[in-house]
């Protein structure tokens, strides 16, 4: 069975929210800009995936802890 989610957990979604928003803002924003140059919506299209790929990585780092005090309080456990 699955735990009820923590408080914790909730500020940890939230946080990595928050730390990707801005990138994901910034590649739509450069793939408007493409557009409005007048480049072909097939290749200003082709740096989505690259982008979403990014940010949702740098999302699962940072709702899980990979990023941040938890991981390092694990180091200093282990010394």
């Amino acid at each position: 069975m699955v735990a009820p989610p923590s408080k914790g957990r909730t500020l940890n979604r939230k946080r990595a929210v928050l730390y990707m928003a801005p990138f994901i803002a910034l590649g739509v924003g450069n793939l408007l800009l493409l557009l409005g140059w007048g480049l072909r919506p097939l290749w200003a299209f082709l740096i989505l995936p690259p982008i979403l790929f990014i940010s949702i990585i740098g999302y699962i780092a940072f709702r899980t802890g990979l990023v941040g005090p938890k991981h390092d309080e694990a180091r200093t456990v282990e010394n």
